[in-house]
C-alpha cells in the first residue's frame, strides 16, 4: 500500500523561535501522531532542532534543497552528507521556485538526486508546468521531459526511495484553480510514465503528492482521487491547525 504523506514546505519563513513554536504545536496535537505520515521542511537553521523535537513521533524532517556537489569551495551551499549527519530523512528537490528563481535544470536536479541517494536521503522530486505550457496543451510533454531528465541513470532500486510531487505552477498565485480532476489526470499520467520506465510494482508503490495550493477546504476532495497520495503544502503548513487538518483529510 502506498504511503499517504503530507509534507509542509515552510520556504523562507519562520525565525528560530517561531519555528520551534510551530513544531511544538504540531507535536502537541494528538491527531498529528496518527494517520498520514507528516513531513516538515523548515529552513536550514531549524533542521537540527526539528529532528530532535520530532524523534519518536510520526513526523519526519526534510531539507528544502541541497548542493549538487559532494563538498568543496562552494560558499553558502549545503551538501547531502551534511544533511545526512543531522539524521533527517528527506530533501525537496526541483521545486518550481528553484527552477524559476535560480535557473535549476533537470540535469542539475539529477545531480542533486544522486547526491541524496548516495547519502541515504530520500528525495521529494518536484515537476510541473507553467501557465503558458498548460494553455498550449504541452503539460504532459513538459512533465514527461522533466521526469526523464531528473531521473537519468537512476536505477529501479534507487527509485524506491523517491517521492514525486506534482506542482501545477499555473494554478499557484495566478487566480486560476486546478480541479481535482486535473490533479488526478496528471498524477495518473506521472504514475504511468514511471510504470513505463520502472515497472508496475514500483509505480504502484510510488507516492505522488499534489503541490498546488492545497488547503483544508479542498484537501479531502483532492486526496479522494486514486492517484493522489497526499500533498506538498506551502502556506497552509505555517499554521499547525491547518496543516493537521489537511493531514486528517484522507
Amino acid at each position: 500500500m502506498r504511503k499517504q504523506i503530507v509534507a509542509g514546505n515552510w520556504k523562507m519563513n519562520m525565525t528560530f523561535p517561531e519555528g520551534i513554536n510551530l513544531i511544538q504545536e504540531i507535536i502537541n496535537n494528538p491527531s498529528s501522531l496518527k494517520g498520514a505520515q507528516l513531513i516538515i521542511s523548515p529552513p536550514y537553521l531549524l533542521l537540527n532542532q526539528a529532528v530532535k523535537l520530532t524523534q519518536g513521533n510520526n513526523i519526519s524532517v526534510a531539507a528544502q534543497n541541497c548542493s549538487e556537489h559532494e563538498k568543496g569551495a562552494f560558499t553558502g551551499e549545503i551538501s547531502a552528507s551534511m544533511l545526512n549527519s543531522l539524521q533527517l530523512e528527506y530533501v525537496i528537490l526541483g521545486h518550481s521556485e528553484r527552477r524559476a528563481y535560480y535557473g535549476e535544470t533537470d540535469q542539475l536536479i539529477n545531480q542533486k538526486i544522486k547526491q541524496c541517494l548516495a547519502n541515504n536521503l530520500k528525495p521529494i522530486v518536484c515537476c510541473g508546468e507553467i501557465l503558458k505550457e498548460r494553455e498550449n496543451n504541452e503539460h504532459f510533454n513538459v512533465v514527461a521531459t522533466q521526469i526523464k531528465g531528473m531521473l537519468e541513470e537512476i536505477t529501479a532500486k534507487e527509485f524506491k526511495s523517491i517521492i514525486i510531487a506534482y506542482e501545477p505552477v499555473w494554478a499557484i498565485g495566478t487566480g486560476k484553480t486546478a480541479s481535482p480532476d486535473q490533479a488526478q489526470e496528471m498524477h495518473h499520467f506521472i504514475r504511468e510514465t514511471i510504470r513505463n520506465s520502472y515497472g508496475s510494482e514500483i509505480a504502484d508503490n510510488l507516492s505522488i503528492l499534489y503541490g498546488g495550493s492545497c488547503k483544508p477546504s479542498n484537501a479531502k476532495e483532492l486526496f479522494s482521487n486514486s492517484d493522489v497520495d497526499g500533498g506538498l503544502i506551502g502556506g497552509a503548513s505555517l499554521n499547525a491547525e491547518d496543516f493537521i487538518a489537511i493531514a486528517n483529510s484522507f
